[in-house]
């Protein structure tokens, strides 16, 4: 299959000198030449060398090959953050195929829906994860995709029509069929290499497509920025299915050359005790992952002299909270921003003042460029608020089969964050807000569209409207505000989730409070002020207070 994107000769030409011109495999080969027996990955299971983690990407590739899959082909992913999940990314990689990571909590719709649209040969799947039965939604929906040929199950339980993802791993391929055979497959650095979706502001989530070059230098800035060398050892409880897990902890251990410690459901206990085991020198993750770890009781009884910087992201962190981090732990808490179509694209430093490392979200890594501008178009004056633009070559190549709607994105070269921003006077930016109507729950992004379009659904509702309700942890949860066409059935929030989860939608983008009330606050012409709903609940949050 051959991907159509937006990148053009000009815009090759343009980033040519600034993308590294390699691929994932060109870093793993370089750690395995100068660190065969170093620990590369470690989860719950088991731990690889990168001598045994090359080995094992070969393998899987072969296998790969062997059922008729190469270049171009788009393999799914829906593992949680388990050593398989890094073994086939590089394998897929191996043969020129694309990777299509899927989030694990997504469920029979958000699935059917991703699958179906980037026209999947292969989906790899647990049998069991956190109580849910994989197979089962696979089976349900499988009729829907007639480009599927492959489903691969990682665990003991697997169903009759699917096979065991272990044949792969462990049936030795390499003794049938030459290795130099993977060499022989050509790929171009600006070759699409992963659709990734990302939560939209209208009902469909959109494919966004990454090339070698985009993912790669994106992930090198992280080097430089955190001064990272092959002694540095990083955990990630982010999911490999978010940008940041993939991008961040699948990809830039092997970068680097260093060690990465997995952890597949987030706990911060064991979190600090990996630290104190593994001597842990970094991790990224979302910023109630921060606040559980500072907050954690018992936190000053677990040596963590060796973690030095915790990288927040997906949410503000609130500010007391880094200075509360300030009296119990050693290491820095760095804020970023950034979002699935360019990556980490502002980040502080480890040696910036404390102004900057509470107030701001960072600084652009060298090469991407950002501005704010009014609504006019114009740059706004530092500490202005407006519209928050961004460019470079960490920038994506497109949305997948939607390339009109990604020009539409765009501003004279600049794509358009949705984001509101105000820069101060060093080229430091804060969030401010968001143009784009999403919900942040603790990193997790809810499509508010969406989700108001399935509730539409519902028999009893007449209009509905999902708002951001201020929560301690999570920092947002989904507040549904809905009128009701009869009061016959009044509805609670009890059955609000079972109607969704009768739907087939993700636990995550549930509503966790509803409103019934009796009309929405309107302008003039009509439109619901959104604006009011929101003061209104945090209104009432504050009076139960």
């Amino acid at each position: 299959m051959i991907m159509e994107t937006i990148l053009t000769p000009e815009y090759e030409e343009k980033y040519r000198s600034v993308w590294p011109n390699r691929t994932i495999l060109d870093y793993l080969n370089d750690s395995i030449k100068l660190f065969p027996d170093k620990i590369a990955i470690i989860d719950r299971k088991s731990r690889y060398t990168y001598r045994e983690l090359g080995r094992l990407v070969d393998r899987v590739a072969l296998g790969l090959l062997e059922l008729g899959l190469g270049k171009g082909d788009v393999i799914s992913f829906q593992l949680p953050n388990w050593n398989e999940f890094v073994i086939l990314h590089y394998a897929v990689t191996r043969i020129g195929a694309i990777s299509n990571p899927l989030i694990p909590i997504y469920r029979d719709r958000e699935i059917g829906f991703m699958v179906g649209m980037v026209e999947s040969k292969m989906i790899v799947i647990p049998d069991e994860f956190r109580g849910y039965d994989y197979p089962a939604m696979i089976e349900r929906l499988s009729h829907q995709w007639p480009s599927l040929e492959h489903i691969y199950v990682v665990g003991e339980k697997v169903p009759n029509g699917m096979k065991s993802f272990s044949n792969i791993l462990e049936e030795p391929w390499e003794e049938r069929r030459d290795v130099s055979v993977l060499d022989k497959v050509v790929i171009d650095h600006n070759d699409v290499t992963e659709i990734i979706f990302t939560s939209g502001t209208t009902g469909d989530p959109k494919g966004v497509m990454h090339t070698h070059n985009t993912l790669c230098v994106s992930t090198d800035y992280w080097i430089e920025r955190l001064r990272l060398t092959s002694d540095d050892v990083m955990f990630m409880a982010s999911t490999f299915a978010h940008q940041t897990g993939f991008g961040y902890g699948v990809r830039l251990p092997t970068h680097y050359a260093g060690t990465a410690v997995y952890q597949d459901i987030w706990d911060p206990k064991e979190f600090l005790s990996l630290v104190e085991k593994e001597k842990i020198t970094f991790t990224a993750g979302a910023t109630p992952f921060l606040q559980d770890t500072v907050q954690f009781e018992g936190i000053e009884e677990f040596d963590l002299q060796s973690l030095r910087a915790f990288v927040a992201l997906g949410a503000p962190i609130p500010r007391p909270l880094v200075k509360e981090a300030g009296k119990k732990v050693p290491f820095r808490i760095l804020s970023g921003w950034g979002q699935t179509e360019n990556g980490l694209v502002t980040l502080t430093h480890l040696d910036d003042s404390e102004e900057k490392l509470t107030k701001t979200d960072g600084i652009p890594f060298k090469g991407m460029e950002i501005k704010v501008i009014d609504k006019e178009g114009n740059e706004c004056m530092p500490l202005v608020e407006g519209d928050l633009l961004c460019r470079g070559p960490a920038l994506f190549v497109g949305y997948y089969k939607r390339l009109e709607e990604t020009r539409a994105e765009y501003k004279e070269g600049w794509f358009i964050t949705g984001d509101r921003a105000i820069m101060d006077e060093d080229g430091y930016i804060r969030i401010t807000g968001r143009n784009r109507d999403i919900i942040i729950r603790g990193g997790e992004n809810i499509p508010v569209a969406y989700v108001e379009n399935i509730l539409y659904e519902h028999p009893d509702i007449s209009v509905v409207q999902l708002i951001a309700m201020p929560d301690a942890r999570l920092q947002e949860k989904a507040c549904a505000f809905v009128t009701m066409k009869t009061d016959r059935n009044p509805l609670t929030i009890n059955s609000i989730q079972e109607f969704l989860k009768s739907k087939g939608v993700a636990k995550q983008y549930w509503p966790e409070h509803i409103e019934v009330i009796e009309d929405f606050p309107r302008t003039a012409s009509g439109k619901i002020q959104k604006f009011k709903l929101r003061e209104q609940i945090v209104g009432l949050i504050s009076e139960k207070m």
